[in-house]
């Protein structure tokens, strides 16, 4: 099961082309968390591994239900925490 929605996807390129960013510098891995032998009334939960190579900084971020990766990516990336990205507004 993918705990990634497509339109998740959608906004994670969306923050990188926003901020400049090259796509192909970036990783990201989903590793799903969710017990196989829970009930399907439980929610999926997981992380997403998201790398930047030309800095090697890696920060984790729990994914599934609830969750808002995509924003604290954002957040991570306008407070410099993968290394040095032009601003959201082009300055």
């Amino acid at each position: 099961m993918e705990l990634i929605e497509p339109d998740e996807m959608l906004r994670y390129g969306q923050v990188l082309r926003a901020w400049s960013c090259d796509p192909a510098d970036f990783e990201l891995h989903e590793v799903d968390t969710t017990d196989p032998c829970s009930d399907e009334l439980y929610p999926f939960k997981g992380y997403v591994d998201i790398r930047r190579n030309s800095t090697a900084q890696r920060r984790e971020y729990p994914t599934g239900d609830g969750t808002a990766w995509v924003e604290r990516f954002e957040r991570d990336l306008a407070a410099g925490r993968f290394g040095q990205v032009r601003s959201a507004d082009g300055c």
